[in-house]
């Protein structure tokens, strides 16, 4: 009987758990999940459906900011200088994101070289090569000590001067040092301002040579024969014009000459005595009372 029972209650209980467990009620599920997957998908077991929902919900949660950031960004747009760009990463070539992100500075061109500079910055520019005196601008080439039977007369330690600031010589000069620095002087500084740089030869009348003052028997050996002295007829300009000081002694040649005077230590030209009407007479003989200008 009491089998007969304990049978009777097992079939009866069957159905009904089946019944409970079928009705029982299912898991919501997450609306970021419910959108993910289509309705007609079948729904995943509950452990599994809940792992899945944990690795989206992740997916789509923003990430912590690194530790500290908010510091970094005040000390940054404090202008802390590179303490401040260093904090976040942006030193200069740092990042491939700064760089890009940065605007390119503006660059401001170097206003043109004028007057004085633009001759200093041409002067730095010339090559040594073929340079004598230690001026890059002096061309020519050391000679050999020049001796006379004349006393008075005779060059130990000369140059000849082929050409100074870019100025070609109508000839060769022998000449000191002394003398081509104050004739390289006189044309960076006086002559080529002068006439808006456009000389391109120096007419030379005279050098070296051995010979009294004025060519009059009986005087003073001349500071040519030292190799003190040069003398210049005129120049030829870029247009290929020539003035020379017998015809063109205008109010600029003029100007020019005068100027002459301290950077060579005798200056002769016309008016100046008679002997120098049709040239201009340059030499760096050291006068007792200064410079002799006439």
């Amino acid at each position: 009987m009491r089998a007969a029972l304990a049978v009777v209650l097992t079939l009866l209980s069957a159905p009904l758990a089946a019944q409970t467990m079928d009705r029982s009620p299912r898991p919501v599920l997450n609306p970021v999940y419910a959108t993910a997957a289509p309705a007609a998908t079948p729904a995943a077991p509950p452990a599994a459906e809940a792992g899945t929902q944990a690795v989206i919900a992740a997916s789509l949660r923003p990430a912590p900011r690194p530790g500290g950031l908010e510091q970094k960004v005040a000390a940054a747009r404090k202008g802390q200088g590179d303490e401040g760009l260093d904090l976040l990463g942006l030193r200069p070539g740092g990042s491939a994101v700064e760089t890009a992100s940065a605007p390119a500075p503006e660059l401001t061109p170097d206003p043109a070289p004028t007057g004085k500079k633009k001759r200093k910055k041409d002067r730095e520019t010339v090559s040594k090569k073929g340079s004598v005196c230690g001026v890059a601008a002096i061309k020519g080439e050391k000679i050999a000590p020049i001796k006379a039977k004349v006393k008075g007369c005779g060059l130990a330690d000369g140059v000849r001067v082929t050409s100074v600031s870019g100025v070609r010589l109508s000839q060769a000069a022998t000449i000191d040092c002394d003398t081509a620095r104050a004739l390289n002087t006189w044309v960076d500084q006086v002559l080529q301002p002068s006439y808006g740089n456009s000389v391109v030869e120096l007419k030379i009348a005279a050098h070296y040579i051995c010979r009294p003052r004025n060519n009059k028997k009986g005087a003073k050996i001349s500071e040519h024969g030292r190799g003190k002295a040069i003398d210049v007829a005129g120049f030829v300009l870029s247009n290929g014009k020539t003035l020379s000081v017998a015809r063109n002694f205008d109010r600029t040649m003029r100007r020019a000459y005068k100027s002459a005077c301290g950077i060579f230590g005798t200056t002769l030209g016309p008016g100046s005595d008679g002997y120098h009407e049709d040239h201009m007479h340059f030499d760096t003989a050291r006068q007792r009372n200064g410079p002799y200008c006439r």
